[in-house]
């Protein structure tokens, strides 16, 4: 049973509070900012990669070679029907039992559109313009905060999402942002192994930041 602390991100200073929760670990959904607060287990870790000092490993480098006929785009946080059934292909490939797997276009809508912050979408798509993937994005005063992401899983390519966030440190050193946020991790987790493997990686643990 998991138990949260959250708090509303609304009015004038909804981009100020958004920046100060995301520096002690809250994470975004729609206008609230949550964490978990779990009486006797601490499983569920912040993390963020420090752009600044981070560099490619040779199995990343070949990510970017395998992928580099994938193009990016920086959208507006809209909605559409074409996003929306690639979002839906995706959870019915890879997530049918989640709860993600019922959202109608209205819920995809909301998830998108709904926010008080700095959002943006950033669409993936070859030379052809087939569209491989969508990442859900907030830009904050340090950093980019990857919210949600995903992708055709009928698409034959090399690690996209590993791509992904390598797309955004770079994005980020371009902006000369400190920091990329990547929501919790989990030791126990063979899911949410590969975020170790962007490093330096910082934990938010016991009210501090420190080396993963």
């Amino acid at each position: 049973m998991e138990r949260k602390l959250f708090t509303s991100l609304g009015g004038s200073n909804a981009i100020a509070l958004h920046d100060r929760l995301s520096e002690i670990g809250f994470r975004r959904s729609h206008r609230l900012a949550h964490r978990p607060r779990c009486d006797e287990c601490n499983e569920c870790v912040p993390v963020r990669v420090r752009v600044q000092d981070f560099k490619t490993t040779r199995s990343m480098r070949r990510t970017l070679a395998a992928n580099k006929g994938i193009e990016a785009s920086v959208l507006p946080a809209l909605a559409s029907k074409e996003h929306f059934h690639l979002f839906q292909h995706y959870q019915l490939k890879r997530h049918r039992t989640g709860d993600m797997a019922k959202m109608k276009i209205t819920d995809y809508k909301s998830m998108v559109e709904d926010t008080s912050v700095n959002t943006f979408l950033v669409e993936y798509r070859n030379s052809a313009e087939q569209l491989y993937a969508i990442c859900l994005s907030d830009k904050l005063t340090d950093g980019l905060s990857l919210v949600y992401s995903f992708f055709d899983p009928d698409k034959k390519t090399s690690s996209l999402g590993t791509f992904l966030i390598l797309w955004h440190i770079e994005k980020a050193r371009e902006m000369g942002l400190q920091y990329i946020y990547l929501g919790h991790w989990v030791s126990s987790s063979k899911k949410m192994a590969y975020k170790r493997k962007f490093q330096p990686l910082e934990a938010y643990i016991r009210g501090h930041w420190s080396p993963l």
